[in-house]
């Protein structure tokens, strides 16, 4: 495993860190601008819809003619989004910046994906984990840099992303410019690998893993986009403690993703899986059923393990079953498996709006279900055969 995988891991958190800032700053707009549960969510929706079209795009793009430029570009567009909300004069403003973040998004995931896939050698599980914590870190430090910004600092402090942003871009350029040889030898060891055999692409498989994608998803967006109000138009939380727990789930996913690739190198991608799945069900029912703000605290726990431990598990199942697409894989699992239940998100303000919050989010535990189930029908991969 290439060292350059931490430089990737880097990027990756300064393209979540800003898309986790637009949820924590949804009470600050709200309060602002008077904005109803429904069109809080379709900011959330702007943000995930143009990367939910774009990252397959630019993921099968990037199968043909890798285009690494991708990776620092990302970031760079994601922390000038942010930057931008901070000075936005209205609701259409508003909107603007969460699409942009969304291309940024979607330039970064897939071509990053691809790269860490074919530096990672035999220890891809190991790799992923340590890529995607990246990004749960990102959504865990977001929330909370917005939140200081937006009540401490002054919403034009959200100027810092985009600086910040910049600085990390300009690294992980300096980074690339040493990694041609390492991608070279690693393209050499797998052609020695497959000995002429071309590799194949089983639809089917992908197909089920699809149903997957879109249930964790769905945990991960609405999550991160409805944690903070059930903090505090249900649970009587202030908003920081609402952004508080929206950090907490983050920085337990980060260690639940890292320990999730971790194991899947030596127990099987699928085991990880059922784990995960499984224990979404109780999880999610038992903290949209709570008005305990305490036991609700707790329950972020086994909430975080079941949505961030299946993550890696899933990316490296993608990248397999599609073999010869790898990065259209990426593109779909790595992207869309934290922005495609974003689409849901307006769906889920329109019923919070008519029946409340707590009901609306009963979404998440049947998610988990339906995950589960189909969990079960997919086939291993060699290396847990």
């Amino acid at each position: 495993m290439h060292s350059s995988v931490y430089f990737f891991a880097l990027g990756h958190l300064a393209t979540d860190w800003s898309q986790g800032a637009i949820p924590a700053l949804l009470p600050y707009f709200i309060a602002r601008f008077g904005l109803s549960y429904q069109e809080a969510g379709l900011l959330v929706f702007a943000n995930v819809l143009i990367a939910s079209v774009m990252q397959p795009l630019f993921g099968y793009y990037s199968d043909k003619v890798s285009k690494p430029w991708f990776v620092p570009l990302g970031p760079l567009i994601c922390g000038a989004a942010i930057s931008f909300a901070g000075f936005a004069p209205g609701y259409a403003s508003l909107f603007l910046s969460a699409l942009c973040c969304g291309i940024g998004s979607a330039l970064f995931h897939p071509e990053a994906a691809l790269m860490v896939n074919r530096i990672s050698g035999s220890r891809k599980g190991r790799a992923m984990g340590i890529f995607s914590v990246g990004g749960n870190a990102g959504f865990a430090i977001g929330p909370l840099l917005a939140g200081f910004c937006a009540y401490r600092l002054g919403i034009q402090s959200l100027l810092i992303f985009g600086i910040l942003n910049a600085v990390m871009a300009f690294a992980i350029v300096r980074c690339m410019a040493s990694l041609r040889p390492a991608m070279a030898m690693a393209e050499k060891e797998e052609a020695r690998v497959l000995g002429g055999m071309e590799r194949k692409n089983d639809w089917i498989s992908f197909g089920k893993l699809s149903v997957l994608i879109l249930a964790r998803s769905l945990g991960f967006t609405l999550s991160n986009t409805f944690i903070p109000l059930l903090w505090i138009h249900v649970l009587g939380a202030t908003e920081g403690e609402g952004t508080t727990a929206l950090s907490i789930l983050f920085g337990l996913g980060a260690c639940f993703t890292y320990l999730g690739g971790l194991l899947a190198d030596k127990m099987g991608f699928l085991k990880i899986i059922h784990l995960a799945f499984l224990s979404m069900v109780p999880a999610y029912f038992l903290l949209t059923h709570t008005e305990n703000l305490a036991w609700a605290f707790v329950l972020l726990i086994p909430a975080a393990l079941s949505v961030f431990m299946p993550y890696s598990p899933i990316v490296i199942l993608g990248q397999t079953y599609l073999g010869r697409n790898a990065g259209f894989a990426s593109g779909v699992t790595l992207g869309l498996s934290t922005t495609l239940g974003g689409m849901v998100a307006p769906l889920v303000g329109w019923a919070a709006d008519i029946w409340g919050l707590q009901t609306a989010l009963q979404i998440l535990w049947v998610a988990g279900l339906m995950g589960a189930a189909v969990s079960f029908t997919l086939p291993a991969v060699k290396k847990e055969e």
